[in-house]
């Protein structure tokens, strides 16, 4: 006997792995569920996506992996006689190839720390990741940069399109409002520079983005959030941005 198909969950519900989101064979399940029997289950914690019939979970949790294109704040930890090693935040290092490096030619034997010393942050674009998680970034591409002075703080890579926004107005309502210039890595590190106090309420606008990500409405409140801690600061409504999300330029 068939079971009949129900829906037992509602769009932006936070499940857990195991839990029953639907029964029934209407339903289909996709990234983050699965099938058992007539029942579509949850295969790790999230919220709840229904698009028509079909359910799938957004993550709220678990480390980055390295795609191809993704824009990445990084840490150089290692200098090689090629280029340079850096941390991705995730398992997998990537590597910064000398012809990668500069538009410029760096000679063989040159003072590769003249250009990127041990601990110093880039915003870096992926060009390429092996079947072997082997990652290589580029410094040749729109948006990337040495990234010097300021502060980094890491966030759940999972909340950065929260805390990005759609086509970049979340973190353009942010840097209108505190005057800070800030770079989200798709990775979950992000930096920032400008006045302290600023560059404190910008951290305080993020955490509280990334805490409330699950919250619809969450741009009014946050546009009601940052109007209460600046009361000089007075919103205006921005033309969409034509760049990628995490492009975030200084003068996006």
């Amino acid at each position: 006997m068939t079971t009949k198909s129900e829906l037992l969950v509602q769009e932006r519900d936070i499940v857990v792995p195991g839990e029953v989101l639907a029964t029934g064979l209407d339903f289909l399940p996709s990234f983050g569920t699965y099938r058992s029997g007539e029942a579509i289950l949850a295969s790790r914690v999230g919220l709840v996506n229904v698009d028509r019939k079909v359910l799938k979970l957004i993550p709220l949790c678990g480390r980055y992996l390295p795609k191809r294109g993704d824009t990445i704040v990084a840490k150089v930890i290692d200098i090689l006689m090629s280029g340079w090693r850096l941390d991705t935040s995730s398992p997998y290092p990537a590597v910064l190839q000398l012809k990668d490096a500069s538009s410029s030619y760096i000679e063989k034997g040159a003072d590769l720390t003249r250009y990127f010393a041990l601990g110093d942050y880039v915003a870096t674009k992926i060009s390429n990741v092996t079947s072997q998680k082997l990652v290589d970034v580029t410094m040749r591409e729109l948006g990337t940069r040495k990234l010097v002075g300021g502060r980094i703080i890491e966030v759940n890579t999972h909340k950065v399109p929260r805390i990005i926004g759609k086509q970049g107005s979340m973190v353009s309502m942010i840097k209108d409002a505190t005057g800070c210039k800030i770079i989200v890595g798709q990775n979950g590190i992000v930096w920032l520079s400008g006045v302290p106090e600023m560059e404190n309420i910008a951290v305080q606008a993020i955490r509280k983005i990334e805490r409330e990500s699950h919250i619809s409405g969450l741009t009014e409140k946050m546009k009601a959030y940052l109007q209460e801690v600046l009361p000089t600061y007075k919103f205006q409504e921005r033309a969409p941005s034509q760049q990628q999300p995490l492009e975030n330029s200084d003068e996006a």
